[in-house]
């Protein structure tokens, strides 16, 4: 034994052994990680429902398990944040099982909602709002990587060229991605009958919902009541001139009231009735469809007895 070999490794051992571990280190691996240690991205726009598309990926997960690993990054308050896999993660769940293959990568704020965003905004069925929110978070992420950008407006001949970018990206119309994001400054109620899931059954085509963004929470919310009260929604000529009235501060509860009982061009006549006139019959928890459906029921029969009757 060398006097001066003590058992210590030798200095080009180090090295080259630190080296290649560093060099291990940057390599992404597929990880097996617990799914209670993954919490959902922030502001998450796309949210996970039990659909049909749904239960055929419970269905293939737990023929085939996952095919394509999930993306997740390091959370400084510990565990990990889900960049991409939400809905992966939620079919593992229904399924029982309690790890998911995951890359682990390192990514600030701006890169991980890109990655967000990108990797599930090409999904087939996205719901109005969930795209709106998508395009308004993806634009803000590249305007702090220094993209400039206007996301709710534009002068004429403005040039925005991040809006343009995403544009090509995502094969939209730069003016239908304002129209998009123009959706997140709705209140719930009114987002929820734009995506087609408000409990009462109300729609409300993109167009109208777009002028209606415009309205400040307040008249929002109270078009929210009238459009309970009364049973029917804006047409797009009619968002407009709320859009306008609220503009010029004129628009009053009754002015909504007055307008969406006014009868819509090309509307058939019909028959309306206000809430108050009717509520009395009703338990209060009943919702306006419920309240139609029945008083449909009820005419129904109300019809069938007077044939019965006209036909002795």
């Amino acid at each position: 034994m060398n006097k001066f070999d003590l058992g210590l490794p030798k200095f080009e051992d180090t090295l080259f052994s630190t080296e290649e571990q560093r060099q291990e280190a940057r390599l992404e691996k597929v990880m097996k990680i617990p799914i209670s240690e993954i919490h959902d991205f922030k502001q998450h726009p796309f949210h996970v429902r039990m659909d049909e598309d749904m239960v055929k990926l419970i269905d293939s997960v737990k023929e085939n398990g996952v095919l394509m690993p999930a993306l997740v990054r390091p959370d400084k308050n510990g565990g990990y944040e889900m960049v991409s896999g939400h809905r992966r993660k939620f079919a593992l769940e229904q399924n029982g099982i309690t790890e998911i293959d995951a890359i682990v990568r390192e990514l600030d704020d701006d890169q991980a909602t890109i990655i967000m965003v990108d990797s599930n905004i090409q999904r087939e069925h996205i719901l109005p709002t969930e795209r709106g929110f998508a395009y308004r978070m993806k634009l803000e992420a590249m305007k702090h990587q220094g993209k400039r950008v206007d996301i709710t407006s534009r002068q004429v001949g403005e040039k925005s060229w991040s809006i343009k970018e995403l544009s090509n990206q995502v094969n939209e119309s730069e003016r239908q991605i304002q129209r998009f994001i123009r959706l997140t400054y709705l209140v719930k109620e009114l987002r929820n009958m734009v995506d087609g899931i408000h409990e009462d059954g109300f729609t409300i085509a993109l167009n109208p919902a777009y002028e209606l963004s415009f309205l400040q929470i307040k008249k929002q919310n109270e078009l929210v009541e009238v459009i309970k009260e009364t049973l029917a929604t804006p047409s797009l000529a009619q968002a407009q001139e709320l859009k306008r009235k609220s503009q010029s501060e004129e628009l009053s509860k009754d002015m909504m009231m007055d307008m969406l009982l006014a009868d819509k061009p090309n509307q058939k006549e019909k028959i309306t009735l206000k809430m108050e006139e009717i509520n009395k019959y009703f338990p209060k928890s009943y919702t306006p469809n419920q309240k139609k459906e029945i008083i449909l029921k009820l005419l129904g029969e109300w019809h069938k007895k007077r044939e019965r009757e006209h036909s002795r």
